[in-house]
């Protein structure tokens, strides 16, 4: 998976120190790039994002200097902070040259225009919406470079935003627009898979989730997965791929104790049976969520192939489809 795709922290992930900073009335600024020049983007028109820029990135900066997230892999974070010192609400130019470029892991340099907002400028349903990770599309109002207003819109109230927005979101993936006098952005939250364990279909699970353009991230020791799993939405899946069973135990705790959408986990009835014991003697006894063992019955029998099952098994529960027989096994394989 192409770095630029898992830099730092996204716009969903930053969604709860913002609106924390709020409540406390501590303000924040929250910067995100809303169109590139350069960087070595050798696209034509239309084939795709710029690899130098994830349009889910932010930056948030509080007075003090704290910053989460980044934008252009964090090498803007500098100016964008400076900037915000300055004056914010308005349409900033960034430059990230050469050598920049290279230690943040760009091909070359290039330029940004960039949104440079206080948070509570923005409409206050938004962090709340981002936390859950909903599919969103902001209208910024420019006069001249000042941000005079934003609008929030979702799937049901987009058509109201006008034709170039609509047909924006409609895309089904995070993208910007600028015009004359305004910036669209619509942001798409892209799906989590986090593996506890190693192994070869560990290894071939990542492998595959990343073509489909998910978040990877691999817990193969006790002490990260929890912190990992804390925070999944709906959208997000959890598969159990180890046979230790205090990182298998830990895992499943921590993903039933989230939202994840998708809870899957390998192993022989054997370890299955000494999972649920473990999660029983911890208080744990409902483990209907628990895809076990995970994946569709297709017949696979190398790694590939069982990653290919998990992952279609998966991605049927996201859509709806068979999920109430896919429900039964899982509760039948408890």
């Amino acid at each position: 998976m192409p770095a630029w795709l898992t830099y730092a922290a996204d716009v969903y992930d930053i969604a709860v120190s913002v609106a924390a900073c709020l409540r406390a009335g501590t303000r924040v600024d929250v910067a995100w790039a809303v169109q590139t020049d350069g960087f070595d983007d050798r696209r034509e028109a239309g084939s795709g994002p710029n690899p130098a820029r994830d349009p889910n990135e932010a930056l948030a900066i509080t007075p003090g200097g704290g910053r989460i997230g980044g934008v252009l892999r964090g090498s803007a974070d500098d100016q964008l902070a400076q900037l915000a010192r300055e004056r914010t609400n308005r349409l900033v130019r960034v430059s990230v040259a050469e050598f920049e470029a290279q230690l943040a892991g760009l091909p070359t340099g290039g330029q940004a225009h960039c949104l440079l907002v206080e948070a509570s400028r923005l409409p206050a349903a938004l962090w709340d919406r981002l936390r859950r990770r909903d599919p969103l599309c902001l209208v910024a109002h420019l006069d001249g470079d000042q941000v005079t207003s934003v609008d929030l819109y979702d799937r049901d109230t987009v058509a109201s935003a006008g034709e170039e927005a609509a047909r924006l979101f409609d895309r089904g993936s995070s993208d910007t627009l600028m015009t004359s006098n305004a910036v669209v952005t619509v942001l798409w939250p892209v799906p989590k898979l986090v593996i506890a364990g190693a192994g070869p279909i560990a290894d071939a699970l990542r492998r595959h989730a990343e073509l489909l353009g998910w978040q990877v991230q691999v817990a193969a020791e006790l002490g990260h997965v929890t912190g990992l799993i804390a925070g999944l939405s709906t959208l997000d899946n959890v598969v159990v791929a180890s046979h230790d069973l205090e990182l298998a135990g830990t895992a499943l705790q921590a993903a039933l104790a989230s939202e994840a959408g998708y809870i899957g986990a390998l192993g022989s009835r054997r370890m299955q049976q000494a999972r649920a014991d473990w999660l029983a003697y911890r208080g744990v006894t409902d483990l209907s969520r628990v895809y076990s063992p995970a994946g569709l019955d297709i017949g696979s029998r190398t790694p590939a192939e069982v990653a290919v099952a998990i992952l279609a098994e998966a991605l049927a529960v996201r859509s709806g489809s068979s999920v109430a027989h896919l429900r039964e096994r899982a509760g039948a394989d408890s």
